[in-house]
């Protein structure tokens, strides 16, 4: 048999599989409605098992993996397919939809807004970014702004989410799994370290370097060429300055940017200290309540899954399905509760887009532990 035969055998075999697919489906529909008429839930978690028990029964040796990770798809497949027929909408869809409405359609100018550090804190760069006359209200910790916006003390607060040179900023993502807020808007930010110390002060002197720990990170190169030399971390980069500058030291310097150099009568020693130059950090706006402003492109969501083998390609195979494009996958140990974790995920959909009401729909009614940080649009 030549190599157009086989393929055309496939080719039928594959159309008579279609056919059965869609069979199976409508039949999953006449389920759910059952279901409904009958207050049934959609998840039959014993049902599940002796069709999976059933279904590795009659598969060969060589292909129960394969089936079984087929068949795993399908009834998640399925469970959608009656989610969508027995609860069609959900409360959150119709929140995002009222927020819609009622944000207004242009980004606030001015508003009091929360930031972590001190004057000249790269936060501060981006909290001037996004609002053309802000306040700024100054923290020692990122906890203290996810607490001052929830609160009601700040509109607004603006905190660093990733660098593209260090990577994601892990005491903000913990901290987002403790505090109740909705992202607004983001901005990115380009990063310039540069080596900082008092008047007079010259490389070989020194023996103390200060800075923030992602900072430090985004500069481990240059840093390495100083093996005598003592590394400190602290809160913020514009801090490290302004305590190099308090201190009158003349051994000691901070890795900060050029920015607050001038802020703190600081001489420059060297302008360029990071190992990348195209250096950026992400920066989220965030608010207590939910705002939607129009051309919002960007969704961030928290989401954790079933401690079990292929729960989260489940759940991916969603985002797939109705052809959505997931451009961060972010997890974190969820405190308390061995092994599991929570996820974070940035989807890349417009809010007017249908598919993306139906995947906020699914979730929020799928029965696992789900959030909506909001939709956004990314200023650059």
């Amino acid at each position: 048999m030549d190599l157009n035969k086989l393929r055309e055998q496939i080719d039928s075999i594959d159309t008579e599989l279609v056919q059965l697919f869609n069979k199976r489906m409508a039949a999953a529909a006449n389920v759910a409605d059952f279901k409904t008429k009958n207050a049934l839930p959609i998840y039959d978690s014993e049902r599940e098992r002796e069709l999976l028990s059933r279904i590795s029964s009659l598969a060969e040796e060589q292909n129960q993996p394969a089936v079984m990770a087929l068949y795993n798809l399908i009834m998640e497949l399925s469970r959608v397919h009656q989610q969508r027929i027995m609860q069609p909408t959900s409360p959150l869809v119709e929140q995002v939809q009222t927020a819609m409405e009622n944000t207004p359609q242009l980004f606030p100018e001015q508003a009091l807004v929360a930031c972590q550090g001190v004057e000249g804190a790269f936060s501060q760069q981006a909290t001037e970014k996004l609002f053309d006359r802000p306040e700024i209200m100054y923290f020692n910790t990122f906890e203290r702004v996810f607490s001052a916006v929830q609160s009601g003390l700040c509109k607004y607060g603006v905190l660093p989410l990733e660098n593209s040179t260090a990577g994601s900023v892990t005491s903000v993502y913990s901290l987002m799994m403790k505090h109740n807020f909705k992202i607004i808007r983001s901005t990115r930010v380009k990063i310039d370290h540069c080596l900082v110390a008092n008047p007079g002060v010259k490389l070989e002197d020194i023996r103390e370097i200060v800075s923030h720990e992602q900072a430090i990170q985004q500069s481990a190169e240059f840093l390495a060429s100083l093996p005598n030399v003592r590394i400190t971390t602290c809160g913020n980069t514009a801090e490290a300055a302004k305590m190099v500058h308090e201190s009158g030291r003349k051994d000691f310097a901070a890795i900060a940017s050029r920015r607050c150099a001038k802020l703190y009568g600081l001489e420059v020693l060297n302008p360029s200290v990071q190992d990348r130059g195209n250096n950026y950090t992400r920066f989220i706006c965030i608010s207590r309540d939910l705002e939607v402003y129009p051309g919002a492109d960007k969704t961030s969501l928290m989401m954790s899954v079933a401690h079990k083998p292929g729960s989260l390609y489940n759940l991916l195979s969603r985002f797939y399905a109705l052809g959505i494009n997931l451009v961060k996958l972010e997890s974190r140990p969820i405190a308390e509760r061995e092994f599991e974790f929570m996820f974070y995920f940035d989807l890349a959909a417009s809010i007017y887009s249908p598919q993306f009401v139906q995947l906020l729909a699914d979730l929020s009614n799928s029965g696992e532990e789900f959030r909506y940080l909001g939709t956004y649009s990314e200023m650059v």
